[in-house]
């Protein structure tokens, strides 16, 4: 099932709404992170059409997120060249999701520097072999083409990085699919557990360094990267570049590790 099906009750209007293709989009008894993220951003920008483009963003997954919701969106503050709003999902009167949107016009730079590319670039996503093949969650199996961006077999630590696009030509402009795919990947924290638990985003804030770039081919390599694992949650790194190797997201995460 498309996003925009899942998209498509959201008005821009404040109120409640009904998910009703939400089941495609399930990670366990809540929808998927990047989904509700691209939930309430899409209702930021239906709510307030003329924003310039999304800069940067933090998130807050509250609660479960289900079919029956919520919406609400308000501009906190808007300058000469960035415009802040706010969003939340609310399931059962209480928030669920919380996202804080900063969206800025173009300037002329007094600052240039390139994000470095990553290390060890896998080559051409094509070539690379299918990844997560019957061990994903079901809504990746569904929505996603997952191809693995590193060696198999060697050590990669606390660091996760696989080839991700849609499966289905979802229509979304490129900002939209870094929103929904950005959380894609499970933790590098994975890779040390001592055992298998389980594991829940508790937030995510993120930079959009490349918004009115396109991704024609619809390939990221994004990577979760854990920078510090202990007392039950681990600092993530996550990035995500098109396949010609431009980064285009660069976020931070912080996960529940359970078990």
């Amino acid at each position: 099932m498309t996003i925009a099906s899942l998209l498509e009750p959201i008005t821009g209007k404040p109120g409640p709404a009904r998910l009703e293709h939400a089941s495609d989009w399930m990670q366990g008894r809540t929808l998927y992170g990047g989904a509700s993220a691209l939930i309430g951003y899409t209702m930021a920008v239906r709510a307030f059409p003329d924003l310039p483009p999304l800069r940067a963003a933090q998130i807050g997954f509250v609660a479960p997120i289900g079919e029956e919701v919520e919406l609400k969106a308000e501009v906190i503050r808007e300058g000469r060249n960035v415009t802040q709003v706010r969003s939340e999902i609310l399931s059962g009167g209480k928030v669920a999701l919380t996202g804080f949107w900063l969206f800025g016009t173009s300037r002329d730079p007094n600052a240039q520097r390139p994000s470095s590319p990553p290390d060890n670039w896998p080559g051409a996503p094509e070539e690379a072999a299918q990844a997560m093949t019957g061990q994903a969650p079901a809504f990746i199996q569904k929505n996603f083409d997952v191809r693995f961006g590193q060696a198999k077999g060697e050590d990669h630590g606390a660091t996760v990085r696989r080839w991700a696009r849609l499966t289905e030509d979802h229509s979304l402009d490129t900002v939209s699919q870094l929103v929904l795919m950005g959380d894609v990947m499970p933790p590098g924290a994975m890779r040390i557990m001592q055992r298998m638990g389980p594991i829940s985003s508790i937030n995510w804030s993120f930079n959009v360094l490349e918004p009115e770039a396109s991704n024609p081919d619809g390939w990221y390599l994004a990577e979760n990267a854990s920078q510090h694992a202990d007392n039950g949650y681990s600092s993530e790194r996550l990035r995500m570049w098109n396949s010609e190797g431009r980064q285009m997201l660069d976020g931070l995460q912080c996960v529940a590790v359970f078990g």
